[in-house]
């Protein structure tokens, strides 16, 4: 097979990410006989430094002529001030919208050996195997109107839902929980947002179709105390944007570190991956970024835009072989634990498990 991939490197560790991403798509295209057509194109600040937009129209033409999209992260200060439009961050709520990416996915577990690189006890954490599916082209993040008044003395936000937008994500999410243990918690606010109640009633009516996946209802501050205290009890966490953009972040702590946390947005057009990390600008250019939330989304993109399972789990299995043998990077070091390994090494060895 070939993959016909475009690589958006973006922001501060993006490039790292990103390049450590494709030595791994590497190693599995040479394992398994597979061919890689890679196209980069810039995005975020690095498409504003090349074109003055955050999302120029060749990099979103490359997108919708594509495969498959690889992104590293999006995110530059030098741009905090600039209008809302063009900041980097607009071009990937631009990209998510016009590639119709409607679903994201973000699973998050915790890895043998691992389970005590965060801050809660070893005990609370093991065993956590979970997959957040948050909408992700509606809600607070693109309802209109929006503005902030010409004064500075209020400003304005629309939370909007349509009953078809609900139905999408949450048939992803019930087909999802049916290759796992079939569970779905659809989280949201319906005890004081109209929105939400509407979440809850479609939601519901969506579960009767899969009579063997069972749906739990659970508010958004109960469900963010609950994944602190017992993760391992979630499996499919069903949400809106806003919602799922906060509590999946909650799951890096869970799991040892936001480095891990890879991510596929899938829906009308090419899948989108992506880890779900930040561009963090201040480790920009030192090589002790984690790469494995980048190289897990490879991983995705095997499983999800080209159907090959066996590829998918290499890289998957690649990533746990590495972890078990003490493979670490500075953000899984414990405080007395040394500095790690550099970004660039972590890559290497899951290449090489890749390869065998």
């Amino acid at each position: 097979m070939t993959f016909k991939i475009v690589l958006l490197p973006g922001d501060g560790i993006g490039p790292e990410v990103t390049a450590a991403a494709v030595s791994v798509l590497d190693a599995v295209a040479a394992r398994f006989g597979h061919r890689c057509q890679t196209t980069t194109c810039p995005i975020g600040g690095a498409g504003l430094r090349t074109s003055g937009v955050p999302l120029p129209a060749e990099t979103l033409n490359a997108c919708l002529a594509a495969d498959a999209v690889l992104l590293g992260a999006v995110g530059d200060p030098d741009f905090d001030n600039i209008e809302r439009h063009l900041r980097p961050e607009q071009g990937l709520l631009a990209l998510r919208k016009t590639l119709g990416v409607y679903a994201n996915l973000r699973p998050a577990r915790t890895w043998p050996s691992l389970e005590d690189a965060g801050p809660l006890k070893a005990s609370r954490v093991a065993g956590t195997d979970m997959l957040f599916v948050r909408e992700l082209t509606g809600g607070l993040y693109f309802g209109e109107p929006r503005h902030i008044e010409s004064d500075g003395s209020a400003a304005l936000n629309t939370l909007r839902y349509s009953r078809d937008e609900i139905t999408r994500v949450a048939d992803v999410a019930f087909r999802m929980a049916l290759g796992r243990r079939n569970l779905v918690t659809s989280v949201d606010k319906a005890n004081v947002l109209e929105t939400s109640q509407l979440w809850r009633s479609v939601t519901t009516g969506v579960a009767a179709r899969y009579p063997g996946v069972r749906l739990e209802h659970m508010y958004v501050d109960a469900c963010a105390m609950a994944l602190a205290l017992d993760p391992p009890r979630f499996d499919v966490v069903l949400t809106e944007n806003l919602f799922g953009d906060i509590l999946s972040d909650e799951a890096g702590a869970i799991v040892g570190s936001l480095g891990l946390l890879p991510s596929a947005s899938i829906g009308e057009r090419a899948g989108l991956y992506e880890p779900v990390h930040g561009s963090a600008p201040t480790l920009a250019g030192k090589d002790i970024a984690n790469p494995i939330g980048a190289i897990l989304s490879v991983g995705m993109m095997l499983r999800h835009s080209f159907k090959l399972v066996t590829e998918a789990d290499a890289v998957d299995q690649a990533v746990g072989a590495v972890l078990l043998a003490g493979a670490r990077t500075a953000d899984l070091v414990a405080p007395s634990g040394g500095s790690g390994m550099s970004g660039s090494r972590m890559a290497q060895l899951i290449a090489e498990a890749v390869r065998g």
